[in-house]
């Protein structure tokens, strides 16, 4: 059965550094494109960054931008989200999510496979 685990989330300080971690397993993504996906408290859920199949291609959100970076190791089907001068609005759950498409895109319906996500609290 194929999942996908999100980990590295926790309460971290405004202006630190924080990578999260998706380990996939039961199938290779390796032809899929990847995403994060967040939701803050009492929001909706919202588009973090995506990567293509190959790692080529990134997208990101404009609030993240310049302070987030998405990387993928197909060998060990792993994903990285490497987060930097974090703020208390990046506050939310990043669930992690794998397409049925290779190309990077921003539509959460794309992505047929999510994980649990994981906590990230910016304390300010």
């Amino acid at each position: 059965q194929a999942q996908l685990v999100e980990a590295g989330g926790g309460l971290v300080q405004a202006g630190a550094s924080r990578r999260l971690s998706c380990a996939a397993s039961g199938r290779s993504f390796s032809s899929s494109a990847m995403a994060w996906f967040r939701q803050p408290p009492g929001k909706e859920r919202e588009f973090v960054g995506a990567i293509d199949s190959v790692g080529g291609r990134q997208l990101y959100a404009d609030s993240v931008k310049g302070r987030f970076t998405m990387s993928r190791d197909n060998a060990k089907n792993m994903v990285y989200l490497q987060m930097n001068s974090l703020r208390a609005e990046d506050t939310a759950v990043y669930y992690c999510a794998a397409a049925t498409v290779g190309w990077a895109v921003r539509i959460a319906s794309v992505y047929n496979y999510w994980g649990q996500g994981t906590q990230v609290t910016v304390s300010s």
